[in-house]
């Protein structure tokens, strides 16, 4: 997981409360084993036309169609985002396709926890905001969010500025780059230490045979 702290970009708003993981990322593609892979079906149902002669085409009404918004790393998006089924693929998906932060008034538990863990931001903010830097990028591709970790700030190029709380170990854990096995990994000598010492207690000390 790559360390983030200071991230500017173009967001792609997306307007739309209680977007669950099903339309993140369809059930029918939780089929792979790999993390990777998963950005060309996200929001499958909502980027591709469904009936018609030109079904399965993709959607030019869809956002994340429109290539003024290629390229955005941080998403817009309404409250509750994230609810629903608890599959992290829906994090690998959204961070798959190129997404490095969303920011939403509010987000499903799970899925809050999952993204952290797969080094995206969360920002939480009040709707009065988020619907305000949502138009704003609605209006102009080119608006440029910036998001600071470390000062817990959001900020635009038109003078928005605005604070967001997160938790202390999960902000430790972005700016460091450390998901569950990087934590684990920062006690990798002393895990050599017990493996060494459990080998030659259990492995090599020889064992009396039972009569």
């Amino acid at each position: 997981m790559k360390p983030i702290n200071t991230l500017t970009s173009t967001a792609a708003p997306l307007d739309i409360s209680n977007i669950d993981t099903d339309q993140i990322i369809p059930k029918q593609f939780l089929k792979r084993i790999e993390r990777t892979g998963y950005g060309e079906f996200l929001f499958f149902d909502w980027r591709r036309i469904q009936e018609g002669p030109a079904a399965g085409q993709p959607n030019p009404d869809f956002v994340l169609n429109n290539p003024a918004y290629a390229g955005a790393k941080i998403l817009i998006a309404g409250k509750n985002f994230g609810c629903g089924s608890s599959r992290e693929h829906a994090a690998w998906a959204l961070a798959d396709f190129g997404f490095l932060a969303v920011i939403a008034p509010s987000f499903a538990d799970i899925f809050f926890s999952n993204a952290g863990k797969n080094g995206m931001i969360l920002v939480r903010l009040p709707e009065t905001d988020v619907n305000l830097l949502s138009h704003r990028s609605a209006t102009n591709p080119a608006h440029q969010i910036t998001i600071n970790l470390e000062a817990q700030t959001v900020t635009d190029d038109q003078g928005f500025n605005a604070t967001f709380e997160i938790d202390p170990f999960r902000k430790y854990c972005l700016l460091n780059g450390l998901d569950d096995i990087g934590l684990t990994l920062r006690h990798q000598a002393e895990l050599d230490a017990y493996e060494t010492r459990h080998d030659k207690e259990f492995w090599l000390t020889p064992r009396p045979i039972a009569s």
